[in-house]
């Protein structure tokens, strides 16, 4: 396969791209900053510099253009104010989509997160809000376009090393932690994985080995 990944400097797109050039698999990530690229390179990925927040669609579909699939894991990172969870998590999102839809791309994987689609509970960081806010326009876009997409939302990322075993079912799990090994692992899966396509899945550790779990939503 090859895949293109946005956000392909973040923590699992480097490790995705590790896991899918050690596959055999080609992976283009897409990154903002130039200097980034030596640690895609280290992957075996290919860098392509491309900022989401100042890209248009015809420069992405022109990167998207023979790729199997595309991974949206961008993600306006911590630190980060309101604006560009907006700017980065939702509109990018809809960019990578228009920008497959329009060169025939059609597996879409979006990593989003849990809690998105609920209300932010009263007294929520204005930030936090946002970035579910956020999220949840992004998720809804993609549920309205003409693509075999999959939402993956995980639990709380850490940076432990994966088990290999998953909770992996449709929402709502109970919120847990998930290492982000584990969450590329799933990702990769999935992307194989034509049964899960039109699925909003919740991810956290779990009891499961991680084949086993993206198996068992055939049925």
């Amino acid at each position: 396969m090859r895949i293109v990944i946005a956000g392909g400097h973040g923590k699992i797109a480097l490790l995705l791209a590790a896991q899918l050039t050690g596959r055999g698999h080609s992976a283009i990530a897409l990154i903002r900053n130039p200097a980034h690229a030596p640690e895609v390179y280290a992957t075996g990925a290919e860098p392509v510099v491309l900022d989401l927040e100042q890209a248009v669609v015809t420069d992405l579909a022109a990167t998207v253009q023979g790729s199997d699939a595309v991974v949206f894991a961008a993600g306006a990172g911590p630190g980060s104010g309101a604006t560009r969870k907006y700017t980065v998590d939702r509109d990018g999102s809809v960019l990578l989509a228009e920008a497959a839809e329009r060169v025939g791309t059609r597996r879409f994987l979006q990593i989003s997160a849990m809690g998105t689609g609920l209300p932010p509970a009263p007294g929520t960081d204005e930030v936090w809000a946002a970035y579910i806010e956020a999220k949840t326009q992004a998720e809804d876009d993609l549920r309205s376009r003409d693509l075999d997409w999959t939402i993956l939302r995980p639990g709380r990322l850490t940076d432990e090393p994966g088990t290999g075993s998953v909770t992996l079912a449709p929402p709502r799990l109970d919120r847990g932690e998930i290492p982000r090994t584990d969450v590329a692992a799933v990702t990769l899966a999935l992307l194989d994985a034509p049964h899960t396509a039109a699925r909003t899945l919740e991810l956290v550790s779990g009891s499961t080995p991680i084949e086993a779990a993206v198996a068992a939503l055939r049925t």
